[in-house]
C-alpha cells in the first residue's frame, strides 16, 4: 500500500505528536541499540562510506571499505587520490565514477576550508561534494550529535506515508513534517528505528503486517484487519 491520507495525518499537531511518540516507543524497544549498519572507525570513513551508500546498499559499502580504508587512511589521501585507482576500489557500489569524484572532491575541500575536519553544522557540510541534507544528519548526528534535522531515505519516505506521518514524496518536506511533529531529542534515533523497521517487517513490496511491532496503531495494520476480521 502507498501514500495516504490516514486519521494521524489529518489529525490535530499535539495529536500527530503523540501519536508518533507512540511508534518510536515501540519501536525502540524492538530497537534498543538501533544504529548506523555501515562499518567505520572515525568521522572520515563515515563520511566516505555515507557517499559511497547512495544507491547501494550498506553490506556492499561494507564489503569494500575494509581494503578502501587500508588504501586510503587520511582526509591527505583521498584529496591526492588519483581518481581512477579510487575508481577501481569503489567499482562494486556502483555510481563509481561520480563518488570517486565526490569523494577527492569532498576531502579536498576539508583540507582548504575546514582544517580537514568535518564541519559540525548543516550550512557547511552540504557544500562538501556527495554530501546533501540526507547524508548531513547522519553525519552531523553520529559525530557530533548534531541534530539540525531527520535523515530521511527510502525507507523513512516510505514509512512516513505509510503511517500517515506525510503525505509528501519530496524528502525536504517529508522531513519537515516529521521535524514538526517529533521531538527534536529523537531526530537523529528516527532514521535508523525506521530503516530497521523496513528492513525487517515494512519492506516495500511486501509487508509482514502480523509481525508488525506497530500492530493495533499503523493505519494500514488496522485496515488490513478490518478489511480481514481472522487477520
Amino acid at each position: 500500500m502507498g501514500s495516504r491520507k490516514t486519521l494521524p495525518a489529518l489529525a490535530e499537531k499535539g495529536e500527530k505528536s503523540a501519536y508518533v511518540c507512540q511508534v518510536i516507543q515501540r519501536l525502540e524497544k524492538l530497537y534498543p541499540d538501533a544504529k548506523s549498519a555501515l562499518d567505520f572507525t572515525n568521522p572520515l570513513e563515515l563520511m566516505v562510506s555515507v557517499i559511497l551508500s547512495a544507491q547501494c546498499t550498506d553490506v556492499m559499502v561494507n564489503r569494500i571499505t575494509p581494503v578502501l580504508f587500508k588504501r586510503y587512511c587520511t582526509v591527505w589521501d583521498y584529496a591526492r587520490a588519483d581518481v581512477g585507482e579510487l575508481e577501481i576500489y569503489i567499482k562494486p557500489c556502483g555510481f563509481y565514477h561520480s563518488k570517486a569524484k565526490n569523494i577527492i572532491g569532498a576531502a579536498q575541500k576539508l583540507v582548504v576550508d575546514f582544517g580537514g575536519e568535518i564541519p559540525r553544522t548543516m550550512a557547511e557540510i552540504i557544500t562538501l561534494p556527495g554530501i546533501a541534507r540526507k547524508s548531513g544528519n547522519i553525519i552531523l548526528y553520529v559525530t557530533y550529535g548534531v541534530t539540525e534535522g531527520i535523515a530521511v531515505d527510502t525507507h523513512v519516505k516510505r514509512l512516513s506515508q505509510r503511517l500517515g506521518l506525510s503525505a509528501h514524496t519530496e524528502p525536504d518536506k517529508i522531513e519537515r513534517d516529521l521535524m514538526d511533529i517529533v521531538p527534536r531529542e529523537k531526530w537523529g534515533k528516527l532514521n535508523y528505528l525506521l530503516v530497521n523497521l523496513g528492513r525487517d517487517t515494512c519492506a516495500a513490496k511486501v509487508a509482514k503486517h502480523k509481525e508488525c511491532a506497530l500492530r493495533g496503531i499503523c493505519p494500514v495494520v488496522v485496515e488490513v484487519a478490518q478489511q480481514y476480521p481472522i487477520f
